[in-house]
C-alpha cells in the first residue's frame, strides 16, 4: 500500500497575539509592517580588475509595525505615547508578534526591540456609521528578529 504525504498547511494569519514586555496585550485586530530591509552600499579599490562595483551590506532597517484595535478602556497605548512624548527614559519597549496555529500552539515569533509608540491615531466618527471605534498605533523599532517555536 502506498504511504501518503503528510500535509502541511500554511498557517492562518488571523491566528496571533501580542506581547509587549513579556505581558500579553490582548484585543488587536491587525497587525502590518513586518518587514526587514537593508541599503547595499557600492564599494570599488582603485586596483581591482573587474570593471564593476561590490557590493557590501549596508544598514539594516525596519518598517513601522501599525497595530489596530477597537477601541475599550484600556489607555495603556495612549499611556505609553505620553511616555514617548515627554521624553520618559524608559519609554522603549520589546516585545513579540506570535503567530499561532489552529490549536493555539505558538509557532513564530516575531520580535522586536527598541519600540517606541511614534503615532497614535484616534477613531474617526460618523454618525451614519456603524462600524467598530477603531485605535491605530504605530510603533518604531529598532531591530526585528524571526524564530520558530520549538
Amino acid at each position: 500500500m502506498a504511504q501518503t504525504a503528510v500535509r502541511t498547511d500554511p498557517f492562518r494569519s488571523f491566528n496571533f497575539r501580542i506581547e509587549i514586555d513579556n505581558t500579553n496585550v490582548a484585543s488587536f485586530s491587525e497587525v502590518s509592517g513586518l518587514t526587514a530591509d537593508g541599503d547595499s552600499v557600492d564599494y570599488r579599490e582603485g586596483k581591482d580588475t573587474a570593471n564593476s562595483v561590490r557590493k557590501l551590506v549596508g544598514l539594516r532597517k525596519y518598517s513601522v509595525i501599525t497595530l489596530k484595535r477597537g477601541y475599550t478602556k484600556d489607555t495603556t497605548l495612549w499611556d505609553w505615547y505620553s511616555a514617548v512624548a515627554t521624553g520618559a527614559t524608559n519609554a522603549r519597549r520589546s516585545g513579540s508578534i506570535v503567530l499561532r496555529d489552529e490549536t493555539q500552539k505558538d509557532v513564530i515569533f516575531f520580535h522586536f526591540t527598541g519600540g517606541i509608540l511614534n503615532k497614535i491615531h484616534g477613531t474617526d466618527f460618523k454618525a451614519a456609521g456603524n462600524e467598530v471605534a477603531i485605535e491605530t498605533a504605530e510603533l518604531v523599532v529598532e531591530s526585528l528578529t524571526i524564530k520558530l517555536a520549538k
